[in-house]
């Protein structure tokens, strides 16, 4: 039986992974779009309503922080019922939450914006598992490549975001007297219920029906201590999330201050959202030939060149004035590529390493450490810049995405030992 109580008959698995794939693409774009759409907005409009810096950071960083609190239960929900009613449910609750956080755009009511943006962050979480979902079906030699084109289908709509709502939708709500701030958050809350309707509608039969049949049954019963265990006794698991992790952190904590920055420097906000646009670009754009690299050479090769980008485009963007904006375009791209080798190595790493529903749980979890790490960061980043400088905050950001590349240099080193002294 399937998560809605439809029998499951012999399927055409390729046709069915067909119609998975151009459903999610459908579904993540317009979230994509609301997801950054509303990102763009939550620093400086946090900064507006507060006259802190700090508070504008905690806003924005309260995105990622939904995204963590929101991915075990979808993760939960998932295992039990199916991809469709978790992803559902994740673009839902950023649909109210973009709501909540236009209403403080309104009132200039500042708890709102923190509040609204933690829902927000579920559509975030909703994105993420919906490259695990395509997966799902996808076979092994290609699996890589499948979650690498889904990631890059994001590109569209997270592209466009910060241009539409720091830009129309931002004139829009001038118009409709709410301030020009509130525009973004209506876009998102528009743009969440298309991709929620998209899913809802045609993601059928349920990918993970499909390849779980009747684990459905036993799925909920399996607690998360169980995957979590199995998580942190598995070397590959660990440099997946590892990855993965440092990847967030480095990009969050860069991002999050970059429109603050920039906005010291005089720089409109139509340029800001440019940047973080090119930014945007670099984590998305390039992931089928990520993909398409990791499958054809491995993931951890794939997951230590990122690391290497990540350290210098934090490098890049810490020696920008904030009167040039040069070094910060070169820095976010490459910061966003990094994020991409990372992402796309490390999920294929835990898809290829985890089997049945305990890897839905496995992915939960890996993705809720990501975000937790991610939040973290961003919730830092602006008592990091109110203390020090955006230059310390990138530099030292920018450290830590050397763990990729030094945790696979390190495991290379001791497999080669182990097999030199077996010869």
């Amino acid at each position: 039986m399937s998560p809605d109580g439809a029998p499951i008959h012999p399927v055409d698995t390729e046709a069915i992974q067909r119609r998975t794939l151009r459903t999610l693409i459908c579904g993540v774009v317009p979230a994509g779009a609301a997801m950054t759409s509303a990102y763009s907005a939550s620093a400086v409009l946090g900064e507006e309503l507060t006259g802190s810096e700090t508070y504008g950071a905690l806003a924005a960083a309260c995105l990622t922080v939904g995204s963590a609190l929101a991915t075990l239960p979808l993760a939960r929900l998932m295992a039990i019922r199916g991809r469709r009613p978790g992803i559902v449910a994740g673009y839902t609750t950023a649909v109210l939450g973009a709501l909540i956080a236009a209403s403080a755009a309104v009132t200039g009511f500042y708890a709102l914006l923190p509040l609204g943006m933690l829902g927000v962050g579920a559509g975030n979480a909703a994105n993420l598992a919906a490259r695990y979902a395509a997966a799902d079906l996808a076979p092994e030699e290609g699996r890589a490549r499948t979650i690498g084109n889904l990631v890059w289908s994001s590109t569209i709509g997270a592209v466009l975001g910060p241009t539409i709502g720091l830009g129309p939708a931002r004139h829009l709500g001038g118009i409709l007297g709410g301030g020009e701030l509130v525009g973004p958050y209506l876009a998102a809350a528009v743009l969440f219920t298309i991709a929620g309707f998209v899913v809802y509608r045609w993601l059928r039969p349920d990918p993970l029906s499909v390849v779980g049949g009747t684990e459905f049954d036993t799925g909920s019963r399996v607690p998360f201590r169980v995957a979590f265990r199995s998580l942190a006794a598995s070397g590959p698991g660990r440099l997946a999330v590892g990855s993965m992790v440092a990847g967030q952190v480095v990009m969050v904590a860069v991002m999050t201050m970059t429109p603050l920055h920039m906005k010291d420097g005089g720089h409109q906000l139509e340029l800001i959202g440019f940047v973080i646009s090119l930014h945007i670009i670099g984590m998305y754009a390039l992931s089928p030939l990520v993909g398409w690299l990791t499958d054809r050479i491995g993931p951890r090769p794939v997951i230590a060149v990122g690391g290497i980008m990540l350290i210098v485009g934090a490098e890049f963007a810490s020696h920008t004035d904030p009167e040039h904006s040069t070094g910060v375009f070169t820095g976010l791209f490459l910061i966003g590529l990094g994020w991409s080798f990372g992402l796309v190595a490390s999920s294929s790493l835990i898809a290829a390493t985890f089997q049945g529903l305990q890897r839905v749980r496995v992915q939960g979890l890996a993705d809720l450490m990501m975000t937790a790490a991610g939040g973290l960061a961003g919730l830092g980043s602006g008592l990091v810049v109110s203390l020090t400088d955006f230059r310390t905050l990138s530099h030292y950001s920018g450290i830590l995405g050397l763990y990729p590349t030094a945790a696979v240099l390190i495991v290379s080193l001791v497999e080669r030992r182990a097999g030199a002294y077996q010869a």
